[in-house]
């Protein structure tokens, strides 16, 4: 599925999303993890951050500014309501060109979404992102090797994709990052996290 595609299902249910998520509390532990390991508390930015922006609050609180991106423009319009200080991109993260240096970047739930062929660019994109010492929290499906998968969610069809757990590793790996944390998660669902911190 095309990103822009992606998008378009996320304007369908970006309202339904910001009344679900807004106070919820998915992800956020990990996300707690992640900062644990952040040592600079600088700017921070959540990739795929959707309308609720949940994410935000947690990230004030731990001292960063706080940016957002996200492919649906409903998602961002939404969000902005609720965190007017934010700064947000409505960009496809394939094609996004960061415009500075992160301490930590967040990507929960969402660069899963992309075509297979474009999952390698986007992690060294974003490892190349982190300024030193920096940390990347991401999620994507579990295994030893690249697969695809079709769901439904919220009577909207998407697609997942995953290079495997080795894969990303190695990843990681040649663009100067370690894995510091890999956890299923959600057990037996093939679903991982992954934090990882920039070393020179």
């Amino acid at each position: 599925m095309h990103p822009e595609d992606t998008a378009a299902r996320y304007d369908r249910i970006a309202q339904w999303w910001q009344t679900q998520h807004q106070d919820s509390l998915y992800g956020v532990a990990q996300l707690k993890r992640a900062i644990k390991y952040t040592p600079k508390n600088h700017l921070a930015i959540d990739i795929g951050c959707g309308s609720s922006g949940r994410f935000f609050k947690v990230l004030s609180e731990h001292g960063f500014q706080a940016e957002g991106l996200d492919i649906s423009a409903e998602m961002i319009n939404l969000a902005k309501k609720l965190h007017p200080n934010v700064t947000f991109y409505r960009e496809d993260i394939s094609a996004w060109k960061p415009p500075k240096s992160y301490s930590l970047i967040v990507a929960w739930d969402s660069t899963f979404h992309l075509p297979l062929d474009r999952q390698e660019q986007v992690v060294k994109k974003l490892c190349d992102a982190l300024e030193g010492d920096g940390v990347l929290m991401f999620t994507c499906g579990g295994g030893y090797k690249h697969s695809e998968v079709s769901g439904t969610f919220q009577g909207e069809n998407f697609e997942y994709s995953t290079l495997g757990v080795n894969a990303f590793l190695k990843i990681l790996n040649e663009h100067n990052c370690t894995c510091l944390h890999l956890e299923y998660d959600q057990y037996p669902e093939n679903h991982v996290y992954i934090i990882a911190q920039k070393h020179d």
